[in-house]
């Protein structure tokens, strides 16, 4: 059932190109299978609660990776928004980038704002996908922006926006660290990590970790009596 209760949902979709590998394929075949699922999952999200998706495409450090998979990624990104993003649209979902444009191709660039403004005012999920992202570049960007009138509710506003915190944060594919990830956003988000690689999660997975998520008490720091006062 849909929530009205925001909830945000973070995902490091990590594993792809080591599943390739495991399955005597290539890295780039572990991409492509990790576009299916991102498909299930966000297919999924809007009927187990989740109000906002935050999803971990490319690192701004994944630069370094060879010229030819970071080729592949981008290309995995255009054919995602050209596939995908006008279905989301009809669906009520809101499409959104976080992280960096002006590496993109301009072509490709200037497409996803265009469906960033025709989804702008999808109500069922809001779907965020994090491309050439550093959650310090942001904090500091932001941090710059505001000079002397900084403060952790301005800041708060400029780098988690209308997304807000991170709830529950997942992470596949075996390791267990941030990445650069949402550093932000995820101060008080739960953490939930899976030796699944991102290929193989599907609707169940997610379903496993809300349900994992639901069972923990989040106090915010203060003592449960206190926090249920």
């Amino acid at each position: 059932m849909q929530s009205t209760t925001p909830f945000h949902v973070a995902i490091i979709m990590d594993g792809n190109g080591r599943w390739g590998l495991g399955q005597q394929l290539t890295r780039a075949d572990g991409h492509r299978a990790g576009v299916e699922a991102l498909r299930r999952t966000v297919e999924a999200a809007p009927d187990l609660g989740v109000t906002t998706l935050t999803v971990f495409a490319f690192s701004a450090d994944n630069w370094r990776r060879p010229a030819a998979e970071v080729a592949v990624l981008i290309e995995l990104l255009r054919a995602y928004i050209a596939s995908d993003a006008a279905r989301l649209v009809r669906e009520g979902i809101r499409l959104q980038m976080l992280g960096r444009r002006d590496r993109l191709p301009p072509d490709l660039a200037a497409e996803i704002a265009s469906y960033e403004a025709a989804s702008e005012g999808g109500a069922r999920m809001t779907l965020r996908i994090a491309f050439d992202y550093s959650a310090r570049a942001a904090i500091a960007e932001a941090a710059q922006a505001l000079g002397s009138n900084a403060s952790v509710e301005a800041l708060d506003r400029m780098i988690a926006g209308s997304g807000g915190g991170v709830d529950l944060l997942i992470r596949t594919g075996g390791e267990q660290r941030l990445s650069d990830f949402m550093l932000w956003e995820c101060a008080y988000a739960e953490l939930w990590f899976t030796a699944r690689m991102w290929p193989q999660f599907a609707a169940t997975d997610l379903g496993d970790a809300i349900e994992h998520f639901q069972r923990r008490e989040r106090r915010f720091g203060a003592l449960p009596e206190t926090f249920a006062a």
